[in-house]
């Protein structure tokens, strides 16, 4: 089964919009300054409050202090993190180690030289992207197609590549913002046919 997650909520609507389409996971950007998609912690926790329950909520962090990322998984505002900035393996175990919630760490796939750090990572999940920070570009996915560890693919992904992205490299999930936006917004009729042509996928 390939696992689906719509990244970048920012509005009810787009709530409403995942809560239709049933992606396996839905993710917010907390804190992040310069990003389009970020929203405060308070934002985060009135977002999930909406979300339906059988979708896992993630909270995307770039260096943020290990207290506050902490704090959001023990409230139950998100249930997993996934760590986009510099990171390292003492403040993954310390992470898990206080709440016992997984961790997702991003990697950039540039060249297969990037690629070796991740597959020592103790993150439970790898997420690889053209650039750490999310760039919503597409990057060589040949770069991890030997990767056995569970790993969300991202960067550069939308309804119309989807299935070949999953061919190619067989991710254990696939992550899209961007590519289900319209105009910079969530848009529903995009969300609701990138789920759909996972799901047809797995069938």
């Amino acid at each position: 089964m390939t696992r689906i997650k719509i990244c970048g909520l920012t509005r009810p609507e787009d709530i409403s919009f995942v809560n239709e389409a049933e992606p396996d996971y839905a993710g917010f950007v907390i804190h992040v300054p310069g990003s389009r998609r970020s929203v405060s912690p308070e934002e985060a926790a009135r977002l999930r409050a909406r979300l339906a329950g059988k979708i896992v909520p993630v909270g995307v962090f770039v260096d943020e202090p290990l207290e506050n990322v902490t704090t959001l998984l023990e409230n139950g505002v998100i249930e997993m993190a996934q760590l986009h900035g510099s990171e390292g393996e003492g403040y993954i175990r310390e992470l898990r180690a206080r709440t016992g919630k997984p961790v997702c760490k991003a990697f950039r796939a540039d060249t297969e030289q990037s690629v070796r750090p991740a597959l020592h990572s103790k993150a439970d999940y790898l997420l690889f992207d053209h650039g750490s920070g999310g760039t919503g570009k597409a990057f060589d996915w040949q770069l991890v197609s030997g990767v056995k560890r569970p790993f969300f693919l991202a960067g550069g992904l939308t309804v119309e590549n989807l299935c070949t992205a999953i061919s190619t490299v067989h991710p254990w999930a696939v992550d899209l913002s961007s590519g289900v936006e319209q105009a910079g917004q969530k848009d529903r009729e995009k969300i609701l046919a990138a789920v759909a042509a996972v799901r047809r996928w797995d069938l």
